[in-house]
């Protein structure tokens, strides 16, 4: 799925994981964005994205994709990057992929994939979405000018905004929660969904108040969600929520949950972050 930007051209997420077969193996071309730069290298959501978009468009692909394991195992530098899909295995009801992200020879990322045919089975979600106003009776707060991946978001935090990052207060708890859609509007597919696994700044800043050098080392997201469900979110915004459970010894875990129309869970989501102070 695709979307337009505001003049009618292409939207800037469809722009930023753009890929072009470099051959009939499941290898192909693409090149890093300006509009979701981050400190270094691109914004990661945007990185999930991309190789979750290379299956996505993969000829073999079978099914929907149900969870994706992303290791940043060095920042991705501006300018073009080749990734590699792979189907390692296709079982009757799933199947594996093994992707890479390589610049001038050396492996930027790597990561797995598993797909599989959903199919109408009892369910529960026992993770409910909370009770939270409306998004259109919360304002708009946008991240600081100088992080550009996030102007691609129109986020309405609800707890845990980003502080000051200057004089701010250390806090006892590491919660956001914010409404967040595409910036303009675009419906929501699984590259964008995994985008958004991303969005959460790093939860160190919150507890301490302040910024410090941080950044994923490897991120899980766990699809909940089919093709009809993504169909009937649309352009609306998604619920968002991320916790840590521990930091210490350089490193932080962050867990997050998504949920969209009618309290429907999309995704879970876990990330382990390296942080220095």
């Amino acid at each position: 799925m695709s979307g337009v930007g505001p003049a009618g051209g292409e939207h800037p997420f469809d722009g930023a994981v753009a890929l072009k077969p470099a051959d009939t193996g499941g290898v192909y071309t693409g090149e890093t964005h300006p509009a979701y730069a981050n400190m270094v290298g691109p914004y990661g959501g945007i990185t999930a994205a991309t190789l979750l978009e290379a299956v996505q468009c993969h000829p073999e692909r079978l099914g929907v994709p149900v969870s994706l394991t992303v290791n940043y195992a060095g920042p991705v530098a501006d300018g073009e990057f080749t990734v590699s899909a792979r189907p390692s295995r296709t079982n009757r009801s799933t199947q594996h992929w093994s992707l890479e992200l390589i610049q001038d020879g050396t492996v930027a990322t790597t990561a797995t994939a598993v797909y599989a045919a959903r199919r109408d089975t009892w369910a529960d979600t026992e993770t409910t979405m909370p009770d939270v106003p409306e998004p259109e009776a919360v304002p708009v707060t946008p991240m600081p000018d100088h992080v550009e991946w996030a102007k691609n978001y129109e986020m309405r935090f609800l707890d845990g905004a980003l502080p000051a990052l200057e004089g701010a207060p250390e806090s006892p708890d590491s919660t956001t929660m914010l409404w967040v859609r595409d910036a303009p509007a675009r419906p929501l597919d699984f590259p964008a969904l995994a985008s958004l696994c991303d969005v959460f700044y790093p939860r160190v800043f919150l507890r301490r108040g302040q910024a410090v050098p941080a950044g994923t080392i490897s991120l899980t997201t766990y699809f909940h969600a089919d093709d009809a469900v993504l169909a009937d979110q649309g352009t609306r915004p998604v619920l968002a929520r991320a916790r840590s459970n521990r930091f210490g010894r350089s490193y932080f875990d962050q867990s997050a949950c998504l949920w969209g129309v009618g309290g429907e869970l999309l995704a879970t989501t876990h990330q382990l972050v390296y942080f220095k102070g």
